[in-house]
C-alpha cells in the first residue's frame, strides 16, 4: 500500500477549484441514488424493528414512523439506510 500525501491532494483540490471557477476544468460529481424503503431494507436484513432501531441507532417509534410514511429518514439515517441496501453484509457481520 502507497503513503498518500495528504497535503498534496489538498492542494490538487484546490487547484481544480481554481481551475473549475475560472472555466478551465470540470468538477468531479456523484449522483447518489435513493434508498429503497426502510421497511423493504429491513425485511431484507431479516431483522425485528427492535433490532433495526439499534444498528440504525434510533428508537423503534422512528423505525415505525418511517414505515408508516409518517416520517422520511434525513442525512446520516438516510445513508445508513444505502450502506445497509447496497453492503448488507456489513450488518450481517455485526450479530
Amino acid at each position: 500500500m502507497s503513503e498518500r500525501d495528504i497535503g498534496q491532494e489538498i492542494l490538487d483540490g484546490i487547484e481544480e477549484i481554481k481551475a473549475f471557477k475560472s472555466g478551465e476544468g470540470k468538477l468531479k460529481t456523484s449522483i447518489l441514488s435513493e434508498p429503497s424503503p426502510a421497511k423493504e431494507i429491513r425485511k431484507k436484513l431479516q431483522l425485528s424493528q427492535s433490532a433495526f432501531a439499534g444498528f440504525m441507532g434510533v428508537s423503534i417509534r422512528t423505525i415505525q414512523d418511517w414505515e408508516q410514511g409518517r416520517r422520511t429518514p434525513q442525512g446520516p439515517a438516510k445513508a445508513l439506510l444505502r450502506i445497509a441496501e447496497q453492503c448488507p453484509e456489513v450488518f450481517q457481520e455485526l450479530r
